[in-house]
């Protein structure tokens, strides 16, 4: 399906075609538009008159137009305006311009999205993620540089935080001020497509945050936009009453009860899946477009238009796009969020998977407490099989995102220093629980997410300043210009103090998606949390999709302090259990313990519930995962 072209600059052969909604309200009308021309140092050259659709929206047809053109809208009684459609503007957001959406050559063309049980979400922000802060320009061309650093870690699903232009160059991207544009700073709509071209190739889908629940207040863009406003609200593109408030971010709340409006934001979700190839879409607090109050089951504030246009594109998705993801960050745990969306007024919003807080508070709380005593077994086990609707993979599960994560005094901070505050680099407790954290992510049902550092203990938290807030890629490798490094040939072991953890979520990766097919029960949907000792702290479950031989998997957890030899835990299957995995092993960390965890053989009796039995070592705030060859 190809977006449908209702608004913006249509660029044809004999020229360019400029639409631009302008309508008369409350008997305030436009009396006239122009199309403003300016050459490459930005110098008015023309302007001309568009002609009047009766119907609120103004067109021309200019021949001399071509690809690249700088141009905007100057609106009576608004001023000079930037197109809202625009796919490229300017560095600052000053002039709009011309754009052949058809211009690049895609070099991918056989990527397959995975499904959606083998994906692991890899949550990036672009200026911050890179290994070399490169200048403020094309920094989506940075990133690409790394992506064999993602490849070989195992991921296959890459979250870009928002991409939109948003004002100056250091954003995180949530305050997007043209949501049809590519920031400028990251190079731009090719760079994007180039970039999504180079994750295909590494074999990684590009998930793209979008922000409809408000948009930037911009007095040269779409905020009062032609000379009908309410006081100081927004006008055409916003509310202009109490419905114009949202829950954190102002009074520019899209008017999601215009049908342009909601063109405006369904068209953008389907130009980024359609014309730059983005296999799924996060959208950021669906609370603040259902709810005026970002409340749930409050009826006072409930926003049925905007339940009908979360409806109404994720329809539209399955319809013409039924592989690419569409996921919700709601965080209420609401069902009907990824609920079937039975038409436009029915139902719920039909999102295929939505963040969720349940495995966040249960793991993160109950791993940072500091006394073994005060931890609950019960309260992890719970957070492992929560699902929605009766699935696990509707939920996207993590233990650390750039909200948690924020450089910011209200925002809970990394896991590690949540854990051993100010001592993560020399801390054992940090190190230990974290990474079982990492290891309980990983093998419970759901989409699991990481956010860029954590697989390296970051500990310093997330912003838009590279310096401070970058991941910080010593952890990983010192080396530099190294002839053998990974990066040239693929020969490089890196030396970083925190490598080996990189290497223990590699391994985790891998295992989740069954890289040695002996784990496919870590895709599956099925979990029995068959054993919760809160005494010993200690947790095991049995995970399976079809069930049998590779299949079965057991995870064992032990979420205290105390070393555990020849610990009984019960068994589905007879015969050999292999050790695939420990996080104990000190191939990982020297921090961790010399105790040997041993394959063992599955004995007869009943135990935990289970026909089967058997025993070992479990090392202190230790994961072990087991399956059958």
């Amino acid at each position: 399906m190809t977006a449908n072209w209702k608004y913006g600059a249509k660029l044809y052969d004999s020229g360019t075609e400029f639409r631009v909604w302008a309508p008369e309200i409350e008997n305030r009308p436009v009396q006239w538009v122009y199309v403003v021309l300016y050459d490459e140092n930005g110098h008015l050259t023309e302007k001309i008159p568009m002609n009047n659709e009766y119907n609120g929206s103004w067109n021309c047809r200019v021949t001399k137009v071509k690809k690249g053109q700088r141009y905007n809208f100057e609106i009576d009684g608004a001023g000079v305006k930037l197109d809202p459609w625009a796919k490229e503007v300017t560095n600052s957001a000053e002039f709009s311009v011309v754009v052949d959406a058809n211009d690049y050559q895609w070099q991918c063309n056989d990527f397959s999205m995975p499904h959606w049980n083998e994906l692991v979400i890899y949550q990036m922000h672009v200026r911050t993620f890179p290994d070399e802060d490169r200048g403020p320009q094309n920094q989506l061309a940075d990133v690409i540089e790394d992506l064999w650093y993602l490849r070989e870690l195992g991921i296959n699903a890459i979250q870009l935080l928002p991409t939109s232009e948003f004002a100056g160059d250091v954003s995180w991207g949530y305050n997007p001020s043209n949501i049809f544009a590519v920031e400028s700073s990251y190079g731009g709509p090719k760079a994007l497509k180039r970039f999504v071209d180079a994750a295909h190739a590494n074999g990684m889908a590009v998930l793209l945050d979008v922000v409809y629940n408000h948009l930037q207040p911009d007095d040269h863009g779409l905020w009062q936009f032609t000379s009908w406003h309410r006081d100081s609200y927004g006008g055409i593109y916003f509310y202009n009453d109490w419905r114009a408030t949202t829950a954190g971010f102002g009074d520019n709340r899209p008017d999601f009860g215009r049908g342009e409006v909601r063109d405006f934001l369904r068209e953008n979700a389907l130009m980024w899946l359609d014309e730059y190839r983005i296999d799924g879409l996060r959208f950021d607090s669906t609370g603040n477009i259902r709810s005026a109050n970002d409340t749930d089951n409050d009826p006072g504030s409930d926003l049925p238009e905007g339940w009908q246009l979360m409806r109404s594109i994720n329809n539209t998705v399955k319809q013409f796009y039924p592989w690419k993801i569409m996921i919700a960050e709601d965080l209420k745990n609401n069902e009907s969020i990824t609920g079937q969306a039975n038409g436009d007024y029915l139902g719920g919003a039909g999102f295929d998977s939505q963040w969720e807080e349940v495995f966040y508070h249960g793991v993160s709380h109950a791993l940072r407490l500091p006394d073994d005593s005060q931890r609950s077994v019960a309260e992890v086990a719970h957070s492992l099989s929560n699902r929605y609707n009766g699935h696990a993979f509707k939920r996207i599960i993590f233990t650390e995102n750039h909200d948690k994560v924020a450089d910011k005094p209200d925002r809970p901070g990394r896991l590690p220093d949540l854990i051993e505050p100010g001592n993560v680099d020399t801390g054992w407790f940090a190190r230990k629980r974290s990474t079982l954290a990492a290891a309980l992510l990983l093998t419970a049902p759901g989409i699991p997410m990481i956010h860029q550092g954590q697989e390296l203990l970051e500990w310093r938290r997330f912003g838009d300043n590279p310096d401070k807030n970058g991941v910080d890629w010593d952890r990983y490798c010192t080396k530099t210009d190294c002839p053998s490094c990974y990066k040239a040939n693929g020969g490089c072991t890196p030396n970083g103090q925190f490598a080996g953890i990189y290497f223990l979520y590699r391994d985790l990766i891998r295992l989740r998606r069954n890289w040695f097919d002996n784990t496919r029960g870590l895709r599956g949907e099925k979990i029995n949390v068959f054993h919760q000792d809160e005494s010993s702290k200690v947790l095991a479950c049995h995970r399976w999709q079809f069930g049998g031989e590779r299949d079965d998997v057991i995870v064992v957890a032990n979420l205290s302090n105390w070393t555990h030899f020849h610990y009984v835990i019960g068994l589905p299957r007879g015969g050999g259990w292999r050790v695939r995995f420990n996080s104990n092993y000190q191939g990982y960390d020297s921090f961790q313990t010399s105790l040997v965890t041993s394959d063992m053989d599955a004995q007869e009796g009943a135990w935990d519930g289970m026909p089967f039995h058997g025993s070992l070592n479990i090392g202190p705030y230790a994961a072990i995962i087991l399956s059958q060859d």
